[in-house]
């Protein structure tokens, strides 16, 4: 990927290959982070273990949602939610109030899954760079998250705001299928009682079914491109 990156013309002052001060890079290295914040989240009481399978969630119906604007960047961002962390939990395992005293039972997060318990009904906005104003509401456009795995990994969601708090990041760019997923980091960084970036999702480079470039799609790649024999100026649309 770093090869690939280097080749399209992309260049960074700091990453697992060039150093920096805000290392390691490589989040096989930081665990003791988010260990850490894993920790803090449960002893504030935001944090419940949840023992449900991915399989038993497949299979709960969620009725179509689009937000209020049924764009496709919001479109998609629902399909990716769904992808990759399955339909929105119903609170199966959900305390009925906070539990703080969680902290004292559990030493480490193994062994079941542990979510972020999402204040119900609040309306979480922000100003995006690329799209604009966007309102989701917790509870209703998504619901109690994973923060980390059964198998001892911390989930995304927790593991892209330690990084960005810990390497001092003041500006987020990527893909605007993950407009949902900033949503629930910014109830993370509040939590935390952290400042958030700026936020600017891109749009998506879409294949002629409409669906976004993804490895499990088997989509086009760059190193195929490559091999393809195609020129970085060409990938980059210069010609």
């Amino acid at each position: 990927m770093l090869e690939d990156l280097h080749w399209l013309g992309i260049a960074w002052d700091e990453g697992p290959d060039v150093g920096g001060i805000y290392g390691p890079y490589s989040q096989s290295e930081r665990r003791e982070h988010y260990l850490w914040t894993w920790r803090r989240l449960l002893e504030l009481g935001f944090l419940y273990p949840c023992t449900c399978s991915r399989k038993e969630l497949q299979g709960i119906a969620q009725a179509p949602h689009e937000g209020s604007s049924g764009k496709v960047w919001q479109r998609l961002t629902r399909a990716r939610m769904e992808q990759d962390e399955g339909p929105m939990y119903p609170g199966t395992c959900r305390p009925a109030a906070g539990a703080r005293e969680l902290a004292d039972r559990y030493k480490t997060p193994a062994g079941v899954n542990w979510r972020f318990r999402v204040p119900d009904g609040r309306a979480v906005e922000f100003e995006d760079g690329y799209c604009g104003m966007q309102r989701f509401v917790a509870g209703e456009d998504f619901g109690d998250f994973p923060v980390w795995r059964r198998d001892d990994v911390p989930a995304y969601q927790l593991a892209v705001v330690v990084d960005d708090e810990s390497m001092k990041i003041t500006e987020a760019v990527r893909g605007a299928d993950l407009l949902l997923s900033t949503a629930r980091q910014i109830l993370l960084y509040e939590a935390l009682e952290w400042v958030a970036p700026q936020w600017y999702h891109c749009p998506l480079v879409l294949d002629e079914r409409g669906e976004r470039l993804a490895k499990r799609h088997d989509a086009l790649a760059i190193r195929t491109l490559r091999e393809l024999g195609r020129s970085p100026e060409e990938v980059r649309g210069e010609t």
